[in-house]
C-alpha cells in the first residue's frame, strides 16, 4: 500500500527474475467498475517482466484493495495519483504508460499534462477525454447506478444466470462502488482535452482495438491527430481483448517499448 497524496493506493511491482536490473518503467492502468490490476498481472505483466522490464501496476482509486473515498473520482483526481505514485515510487525517467479502457483516459490525461514524462503510450480499447468521451461516460454510468445500484438484487440474479458467478461478483463491486461514491457524477463533469492538447502528445502512441468495438472507428480520428500513431485491430474481439488475446496485446506493446529501450 502507498499514500499518494493523501489516498492509499494498492501497487504491485515486478521485474525480472534472472537477476537483470529491470528498465524502462512501464506502468499499467486498468479499467472502471469491474476492473483492477488483476486484468494485468494474470495476463501481460509476466511476460513484460520477464523481458527485462519494471512493471508496476496499481488498483485505481476506489477499485480493488486501494482505499475508497466518498468523493474525488474526476479524471483529473485519477492523473493527480498517478503523478504522485510515480513521486513515491521514485520513478524520475520517462515511463512508458498502458492503459485499458478508462485506464487509458487517464495515462493520455498524464502525457497530454507531462509530455517530456511518458516515452510511450499504449491505449487498449481507449480514447482520450474528448466531450463526446464524457456523454458516453455519463450514459453508461447512469445506466449503473440506475439498473444496477439501484436494483441490486434483481440485477445481480440476472447476471449470475446469465454470465456466472464472477461477473456477479464483479457486478456487486461495481455497484457498491457506485453506490457509496460520487463516481458516477464525477467522471462525466471531468474537465475534457482540447484537440490542440491531444495534438500536443507527441511521443509513440499504440492503439489496440477489438476488431468488432465501436472503438475502432476511432483509429482514422487519432491518426488524423497525433503525430505518431499506429494501430492494431484484433478480429473477432470487442472491449475485453486484453484478457481475450493478452498474448497477441503484450506482443505490440512489447514491439513499441523495446524500440526505443532495447529490450528483449
Amino acid at each position: 500500500m502507498v499514500d499518494a497524496g493523501g489516498i492509499r493506493l494498492h501497487v504491485q511491482r515486478t521485474g525480472p527474475t534472472d537477476g537483470r536490473t529491470p528498465h524502462p518503467t512501464v506502468v499499467l492502468l486498468h479499467g472502471l467498475l469491474t476492473d483492477s490490476l488483476a486484468s494485468y498481472y494474470f495476463t501481460v505483466a509476466p511476460a513484460f517482466a520477464a523481458a527485462g522490464l519494471d512493471v508496476v501496476m496499481y488498483d485505481l482509486r476506489g477499485h480493488g484493495r486501494s482505499e475508497r473515498p466518498p468523493h474525488g473520482y474526476t479524471l483529473d483526481h485519477n492523473i493527480d495519483d498517478l503523478e504522485a505514485l510515480l513521486g513515491r515510487l521514485a520513478v524520475t525517467g520517462p515511463v512508458h504508460l498502458v492503459g485499458n479502457s478508462y485506464g487509458g483516459t487517464i495515462a493520455f490525461g498524464y502525457a497530454a499534462r507531462h509530455p517530456g514524462r511518458v516515452a510511450s503510450l499504449t491505449l487498449i480499447e481507449s480514447e482520450p477525454a474528448t466531450a463526446a468521451w464524457a456523454a458516453k461516460l455519463g450514459g453508461i454510468l447512469h445506466r449503473v447506478v440506475t439498473e444496477l445500484a439501484h436494483n441490486e438484487p434483481d440485477a445481480i440474479a440476472w447476471i449470475t444466470a446469465h454470465r456466472g458467478h464472477n461477473t456477479a461478483r464483479l457486478a456487486k463491486g461495481a455497484a457498491r462502488l457506485a453506490r457509496e461514491t460520487t463516481l458516477g457524477r464525477d467522471i462525466p463533469a471531468s474537465r475534457v482535452l482540447t484537440e490542440t492538447e491531444i495534438r500536443a502528445v507527441r511521443c509513440p502512441v499504440l492503439g489496440v482495438y477489438g476488431g468488432a468495438s465501436d472503438l475502432a472507428e476511432l483509429v482514422p480520428v487519432q491518426r488524423r491527430l497525433l503525430t505518431d500513431f499506429r494501430a492494431v485491430v484484433l478480429p473477432g474481439h470487442e472491449h475485453s481483448v486484453l484478457v481475450e488475446a493478452p498474448g497477441t496485446v503484450g506482443a505490440h506493446i512489447l514491439d513499441l517499448v523495446s524500440a526505443g529501450a532495447g529490450v528483449r
